[in-house]
């Protein structure tokens, strides 16, 4: 990987990890709307993605949709593990949330949430320094 390359991905990694310390202050705190829990979770996953799409030097463009960067991974011959498969629930978090009331309940509690974001992040490691 190129040091420009590697930069922009440690970038990402950095902006991902900002998403997960919130998670991890206010992932059980019950004031905390189950929204901004999705919300953070969304973020990270998509940064976290988009971290391996870069060191990988592929392009990504500006989607917040889970599934799209999902494709574009497995594209990339990186294919999510079953246990991340079904992440792409939470990409109405992303950009709908903002604006409009989701008009659906929550794909998964908080604590499968923090949890898949801490996979997603582990196997992203993984990938990107095997590159």
């Amino acid at each position: 990987m190129t040091t420009k390359l590697h930069e922009q991905a440690k970038l990402i990694l950095d902006k991902a990890a900002k998403d997960e310390s919130l998670l991890d202050e206010v992932v059980s705190n019950p004031r905390v709307d189950d929204e901004i829990i999705g919300f953070h979770a969304q973020q990270a996953m998509e940064k976290l993605m988009k971290a391996l799409l870069s060191a990988a030097d592929a392009q990504y463009g500006r989607t917040q949709n889970l599934r799209v960067l999902m494709d574009l991974l497995a594209n990339a011959n990186f294919e999510l593990p079953d246990s991340l498969q079904d992440i792409d629930a939470l990409t109405p978090y992303g950009a709908q949330l903002r604006y409009e009331t989701l008009p659906f309940n929550q794909p998964f509690t908080r604590e499968e949430m923090r949890d898949k974001v801490r996979s997603l992040r582990s196997w992203v490691e993984r990938h990107i320094s095997a590159i």
